[in-house]
């Protein structure tokens, strides 16, 4: 058993070390506080895209791009193809796909797809994501395949059931209701909201339900009562660090038409009135 004076030692020990601990988080602290008055310029973020001896900067500096206004130049985009053809790292790869999906014509759906059957689950994943913002029917056949696929990761399976949200096709909605018997409850949720979409009818995750009334309707009434696809993004409430750093506020996307599909008619997101907790979204910068 220690003695006193060496538990007293110890406890010498601990507590001269917690004010450097402080220190160190105090720095860390003020550190990002000067990050936020001083974001990365396009022509760093540019520069950290393209150097070859660093994946993590490589990905960050594709995030920093494809989330920019300018980020749809040409120049950029043909860096996001050659990213998503050629790198190795599968996070620069899939950073390369958001950032291509986003600003890319339908007809780069096709390559999108083919990355739905890459080794890495964070490819397949980002794939079957920009595949909700890009419209295609060319690309109908290998996103209900590989929904189907039930070793496929369940997070790459949602948004797959998301992303067929969009097309309303006889297959479609067979792979849906198909997708309504896996077992992850995710999928199943994600399969129902799309069928909703496409068929305009609700009836839950009941599988039975759905094949009873795909039995029934008529070809020509099957999709008489679709609603408008938008792709979902990402949205919080304001939190109270937000509202302290106020020139450093997020600002979330708002969902829309994918690209290659006419704007929504009847849209099924509607836009949150801005209150004292949860402001109006705006764009993505």
């Amino acid at each position: 058993m220690p003695s006193s004076t060496t538990m007293l030692l110890r406890l010498l020990t601990v507590l001269a070390l917690v004010p450097l601990a402080a220190c160190d988080s105090m720095m860390s602290d003020f550190d990002l506080l000067g990050k936020s008055f001083s974001p990365p310029t396009p022509q760093e973020a540019a520069a950290w895209a393209v150097d070859p001896s660093d994946p993590e900067a490589q990905r960050r500096g594709l995030v920093l791009l494809g989330t920019a206004t300018f980020g749809g130049d040409p120049t950029y985009i043909e860096l996001y193809r050659i990213y998503v053809t050629e790198s190795r790292d599968p996070l620069v790869k899939a950073a390369a796909i958001e950032s291509l999906c986003r600003f890319a014509q339908p007809t780069e759906a096709k390559l999108i797809a083919l990355q739905l059957k890459d080794a890495a689950a964070p490819v397949r994943l980002a794939a079957a994501r920009g595949l909700q913002r890009l419209h295609n029917r060319e690309v109908i056949d290998q996103l209900w395949t590989r929904l189907l696929e039930e070793t496929e990761e369940t997070d790459v399976r949602t948004e797959l059931a998301i992303a067929l949200g969009q097309y309303p096709e006889d297959s479609v909605v067979q792979a849906l209701i198909a997708a309504l018997d896996q077992p992850e409850l995710c999928v199943n949720l994600a399969a129902s909201q799309s069928l909703w979409l496409i068929t305009g009818r609700d009836f839950g995750t009941d599988r039975t339900r759905w094949l009873e009334w795909y039995a029934l309707q008529p070809v020509a009434g099957r999709f008489r009562a679709e609603n408008a696809f938008t792709y979902p993004t990402y949205r919080r409430d304001f939190e109270t660090w937000d509202w302290i750093i106020f020139w450093d506020r997020p600002r979330f996307e708002v969902p829309g038409a994918p690209i290659g599909l006419a704007a929504a008619a009847r849209p099924t997101y509607v836009e949150p009135a801005a209150s004292p907790t949860t402001p109006a979204a705006n764009p993505a910068p």
